[in-house]
């Protein structure tokens, strides 16, 4: 059974030019860009509560180094290094292989180069520390939303929670609907170009990671304001919107989670440039909503109806 060196150096020791030194000594050295300030997050994925441990390795590996990249996009950096510190119930090498594959596949579509980490024998858990640039005062923070500003999304919402749903057994799907709403669950795309380019743009953003609302309630929380948001609004896949005539997916749309789409705010002055962005990025990107004064949080339904929801998102200890 190979040994946890043996799994770092076959699988995860990568030449790594964008390090001055990397995988292999007791820390890494980076250097940052002149003029540059460091940006820094770090996820947790737990098999049972993020992933189920039986799916294809490579899914989890992208997921993994995604969900990281979608932070640094959030708020308007350039992913540039990552750590991987991963806790596995045994050296498998066949799996171990399919991950890093997958890993390293999103790794390098964003240009983030892995310089450390560690390997260690547990329940399997995925921790990656993720840092980036962004040049000073340009950061896209939650709590600067202006009462007043758009409220935005940059691509539909729903597909990842439907697709979980269909596996759990508790939302019915055909196998050509599930498998057109899986990849936004198995593989999100970080809007990294899309961050980058709200710089000056947007007063504030984050990612849907744990629900529309939920997330958005942080930007409210943070930034002392309330918003209206319009379901009706909301861009939906066509699967999505098939079922959206029903409650428990409209629930979905608004609080399922696992999007990885940017909410922000901007101005309404700025509409014309966003709108641009988004084609340039091929991006289906909407209005979904407005800040507001008064400090709550208002959905309308599709019949514009104000909408009582039990719950606004995913909280690992409720």
């Amino acid at each position: 059974m190979a040994s946890e060196f043996d799994l770092i150096k076959r699988y995860f020791n990568r030449p790594q030019p964008a390090a001055i030194l990397g995988v292999g000594d007791d820390a890494a050295v980076v250097q940052v860009s002149p003029g540059m300030q460091l940006a820094i997050s770090a996820d947790m994925l737990v098999a049972g509560t993020h992933f189920y441990a039986d799916i294809d390795p490579w899914m989890i590996g992208w997921k993994s180094m995604a969900v990281n990249i979608s932070d640094m996009a959030a708020m308007g950096a350039q992913p540039r290094w990552a750590t991987l510190a991963i806790a596995l119930p045994k050296a498998d090498e066949t799996w171990v292989a399919r991950f890093a594959e997958g890993f390293f596949a999103c790794a390098e579509q964003f240009d983030v180069a892995l310089i450390g980490g560690d390997t260690t024998r547990g329940p399997l858990t995925i921790s990656v520390q993720i840092m980036g640039e962004i040049a000073p005062g340009q950061s896209l923070l939650r709590s600067n939303a202006h009462v007043g500003d758009d409220l935005w999304v940059s691509g539909p919402l729903g597909d990842a929670a439907l697709a979980l749903a269909a596996i759990q057994g508790r939302f019915p799907l055909s196998e050509t609907e599930l498998y057109a709403c899986s990849p936004a669950l198995h593989q999100p795309q970080p809007r990294v170009a899309l961050g980058r380019a709200l710089q000056g743009l947007a007063h504030s953003a984050l990612d849907i990671s744990d629900g529309l609302l939920a997330d958005l309630g942080h930007i409210l929380e943070r930034s002392k304001v309330g918003a209206e948001v319009w379901l009706k609004a909301i861009p939906q896949s066509d699967i999505v919107s098939t079922h959206s005539h029903q409650s428990k997916v409209q629930a979905m749309i608004l609080s399922g989670g696992d999007d990885y789409e940017l909410c922000f705010t901007a101005p309404a002055k700025n509409r014309h440039r966003i709108a641009e962005i988004g084609q340039k990025l091929g991006l289906t990107m909407a209005i979904i909503g407005q800040i507001t004064a008064s400090p709550t949080l208002t959905v309308l339904g599709l019949d514009d109806a104000p909408l009582t929801l039990k719950e606004h998102g995913f909280d690992h200890f409720a």
